[in-house]
Parts: structure tokens; C-alpha cells; sequence
């Protein structure tokens, strides 16, 4: 009898071991926030934004890492893969539920391998040309595409990307013939206009607000069903040339399927403290991005409405990738 109550006690005394050395595992283990696009897109700046913070409030290393091609398919695909432990997560948005439609293999499902961590908020895009495109709005620009087929160019950050179908899209609804012209970040495409090599692009706010007064690129709408509070001068791209036509991205942190709920939990409260962070609001004000905190619950039925949502812009964009 003594002998059972020693093997108990033992067994016990390794497990609570056992138990104690993972939990440290896990608060010494880095958090990898993997960006599925290049330096300086959207999905990154935001990232980089508070990841320090994030470290902070979790008590780990927080490591921002650039896994960008095959607009975001590859670093989604990577985080799929990954252990399901919450030290690795994609710093997602609109262009994580296009995939699931715009391409027709994927190695990965964008709704059953991801599991919500915390939602952060949400951003419309807009609209920019350059300067000698002869048009200050929507109306105009299509008129001037349909007098000029196949003559005009787009740039996006991407085969795949958001900026790449909410351009397809606005394209597709106009009935306009414009080339698109794939990057690999939102910054990069920004600068094909603003050096003319490119006619438009359709950035996230993010990318948006620092030339909303730059002569060297004219902004002409956003894609959002009313007008964006940080760019209240600015018509909506409905209400201006293209009745129909809505196109905004929400933003957060999704995780391998399978994460623990305690882990889960952990990265979703703080989340949600960063989200009452004056700092943290001031910088996400100054990207355009409106802050939302949500239940991870919550986040799910977004995700699951918003792929339905992006099935039918795909579809309507005539965007197709083998």
C-alpha cells in the first residue's frame, strides 16, 4: 500500500512538473506574427505597429516575419501548417478569404485551418490616380478607360491580394478594360502611380491618408458604403460613378485550427487590452483603421459572413487563378 501511494505521489509529482515546464516553454517560446506580404504593405506596418506592446502584455518575444508571395497564399499556408501552441499566427485581412475563392487549388482552406485569435478593426480602401489621368472622379475615370481599352494600367500588391480584386472588381462592375499590374506590397504599387508608370491603384486607407494632400497622386473615392471618417471630403465610389460598388477589409490575428482555448484566450486578452491603449488607438487612427474589439466567437461568425461576402466580389470581378 505504501509502495501504490509512493508510485502515486511520484507520478503525480511528474506530471505537475511536466506541466510546469511547458507552461514556461510557452512563456519563454517567441509569438511569430507572420505577414503573408512584403515590407511596407498594410498587413506589416500594422503589424509592426504594436507588436512591442503585444510582447509586453503577453509576457513573450514578439517577432513580426515577412512570408510574402502568391498574394498571401504562402504565408498562409505556412501558419496552417504550424503548431497549434499560439506561438505562431498571420496577421490576416480581406485577401485571406478571397483565396479561398479566387484560387482554384489551394493547399490549405482559409475558414476550416484557422482558428480566430483577436480581431482588430476594420479599413476601407481608396481610389488613386495620377495626375495625368484625366479624371477627378469615378465617373470620369471610367469614361476616360472606355475611350482608351487596354490603354490604362493598375497596380496592386499582388496576384490575389485585396488591392488586386477590389480593383478587379471595380473594373469588372464598370465594364472597363484596365491591365493589371502585380507587386508585392501596397507601398510599392502606390509608388508605380506616383511615378506614372501605372495609372492607378486601390489602397487601403492605411496606404491612403499620407497622400491625401500630395499633388503627386489625385484620390478620387472610397470603397466603403459611406464616407470614411478620416477622409470625410471624399465621395464614396457608389455615390460618384459606380452605384453598387463596395469593397472594405476588417484586420486580425488568426492562428493554426486546434489552438487551445487557453491559449486562445491569452492572445485575445491582449488584444483586447492593447485596444484600450490610448497609443495603440492614436497609431491605428493615424493608419485609418477603426478599432473594434470583439469576442473570438464573434470573430468567427465575421470571418464565415465575410467569406460568403467575398465569393460573390470574386465572382463578380471575373478574377479566376489556377
Amino acid at each position: 500500500m505504501i509502495q501504490r501511494r509512493e508510485l502515486l505521489a511520484s507520478s503525480l509529482g511528474t506530471a505537475l512538473l511536466s506541466a510546469v515546464g511547458m507552461a514556461q516553454a510557452q512563456s519563454t517560446k517567441p509569438v511569430r506574427i507572420v505577414v503573408p506580404f512584403a515590407p511596407g504593405g498594410v498587413q506589416d506596418i500594422l503589424a509592426r505597429s504594436f507588436s512591442v506592446e503585444m510582447g509586453a502584455a503577453l509576457g513573450q518575444t514578439v517577432i513580426v516575419e515577412n512570408r510574402a508571395g502568391a498574394g498571401g497564399t504562402i504565408g498562409n499556408a505556412y501558419v496552417a501548417r504550424a503548431e497549434a501552441d499560439g506561438s505562431v499566427m498571420v496577421m490576416a485581412a480581406a485577401s485571406h478569404n478571397i483565396a479561398g475563392s479566387l484560387y482554384t487549388k489551394l493547399t490549405y482552406d482559409p475558414q476550416k485551418d484557422f482558428a480566430p485569435l483577436g480581431h482588430i478593426g476594420s479599413a476601407s480602401y481608396v481610389l488613386m490616380v495620377h495626375p495625368d489621368v484625366p479624371a477627378k472622379t469615378a465617373a470620369e475615370f471610367i469614361r476616360h478607360a472606355k475611350a482608351n481599352p487596354g490603354k490604362m494600367n493598375y497596380a496592386s500588391a499582388g496576384v490575389g491580394s485585396a488591392t488586386h480584386l477590389a480593383m478587379a472588381y471595380f473594373t469588372g462592375l464598370a465594364g472597363i478594360d484596365v491591365v493589371h499590374v502585380p507587386l508585392k506590397a501596397t507601398g510599392e504599387a502606390i509608388n508605380e502611380v506616383i511615378s506614372g508608370r501605372a495609372q492607378a491603384v486601390i489602397a487601403a486607407s492605411i496606404g491612403a491618408l499620407a497622400f491625401a494632400k500630395d499633388s503627386r497622386i489625385r484620390l478620387l473615392g472610397v470603397t466603403s458604403p459611406k464616407r470614411s471618417k478620416y477622409l470625410p471630403d471624399l465621395p464614396t465610389l457608389a455615390e460618384s460613378g459606380l452605384p453598387g460598388y463596395q469593397f472594405d477589409s476588417w484586420f486580425g490575428l488568426l492562428g493554426p485550427a486546434g489552438v487551445p482555448a487557453e491559449h486562445a484566450n491569452r492572445i485575445h486578452a491582449a488584444v483586447s487590452k492593447l485596444l484600450k491603449d490610448p497609443v495603440i488607438l492614436e497609431r491605428l487612427d493615424k493608419q485609418g483603421i477603426e478599432p473594434r474589439d470583439m469576442s473570438n466567437t464573434d470573430f468567427a461568425k465575421l470571418l464565415a459572413a465575410d467569406y460568403v461576402r467575398m465569393a460573390q466580389v470574386v465572382k463578380a470581378s471575373g478574377a479566376k487563378i489556377d
